[in-house]
């Protein structure tokens, strides 16, 4: 049976056919190879492979871009490239639960957990189903003035309130469940999800979180007290900064997206009402992975 897409096109496929976008960061200079053996790997094979129409064309893939791969539905989308590549591409499929899967050309790598040695033999094991798919907690900005609170997006690794170019260190005040916790100065503050905590707030001074501990970690940038330090709290509180500033303040999410607030504004972090969906092999275990990354040379 054919299935139809939302720009009218018949893809010739049955219900039962695979569907996979591949992202590739363009930047990447071992892409256009891990782009070549993907394909080479599934064009026998009951898989059809799309890509958005820039990258197609990058990598001579044509007849495979589509103009929004987002608004088709596919399986899986498979990330080329590092971490960031990962967290963006799980934020162009947005709440639409589709599970991402990372191979890595990056230098660390938490997230991509294909390395390019083992390619084939991961996309073999995509195709058997033999594979999880791992919830990850995505935290959602917004910003609160006399206005109105504003949505400003989702992210899988952190909130980063900080100062806008050079300028004095910024007035927080910290609330968590509207109890207000502290008033301090410092450069800024990271709002951080577990899996988040091996990448800014690991920087810095942040505790390494187990992606699957249901939390949220607060680290302050360059505190300009003792007082303040990370402070980790319940996934379902709602963390709220008061910036007291005479400049801009940036709020940024996954390092990726960055949004200007004025003075006095308030910066809101709260659990998604959806999650990521990283997808995760069973011979892999996180405190393997963490030591192979951090302390084997790895980095």
């Amino acid at each position: 049976m054919a299935r139809q897409n939302v720009f009218g096109t018949v893809f010739g496929v049955d219900a039962g056919m695979m569907q996979l976008a591949v992202f590739p960061n363009m930047s990447k200079r071992r892409a256009g190879e891990i782009v070549d053996r993907i394909f080479n790997f599934y064009h026998n094979k009951d898989v059809r492979l799309v890509m958005p129409a820039t990258e197609a064309r990058q990598f001579r893939k044509e007849e495979y871009g589509l103009p929004c791969v987002e608004r088709v539905h596919v399986d899986m989308a498979l990330s080329i490239g590092g971490d960031g590549t990962l967290l963006g591409v799980c934020r162009r499929f947005g709440n639409q639960g589709v599970p991402v899967c990372g191979i890595n050309l990056g230098t660390l790598g938490f997230l991509a957990d294909i390395e390019p040695r083992e390619l084939e033999s991961r996309l073999a094991k995509i195709l058997a189903g033999q594979y999880r798919v791992e919830q990850r907690l995505l935290l959602s900005g917004y910003v609160r003035n006399e206005l109105g609170e504003k949505f400003l997006g989702n992210a899988i690794n952190d909130v980063v309130i900080t100062k806008s170019g050079v300028a004095r260190m910024l007035r927080l005040g910290l609330y968590v469940n509207q109890t207000h916790l502290m008033d301090y100065k410092a450069d800024g503050i990271i709002v951080s999800s577990p899996t988040g905590s091996t990448a800014y707030s690991l920087s810095a001074g942040g505790p390494i979180l187990n992606p699957m501990i249901r939390a949220l970690l607060l680290t302050p940038i360059c505190a300009h007290t003792f007082q303040m330090r990370p402070l980790v709290v319940s996934e379902d509180d709602e963390v709220l900064i008061k910036v007291s500033a005479m400049q801009d303040v940036i709020v940024t999410l996954d390092g990726q997206v960055s949004h200007k607030v004025q003075p006095n504004d308030e910066i809101i972090v709260r659990k998604a009402k959806t999650t990521a969906q990283i997808v995760k092999f069973d011979d892999k275990n996180y405190y393997d992975v963490l030591k192979a990354k951090m302390w084997s040379g790895g980095n």
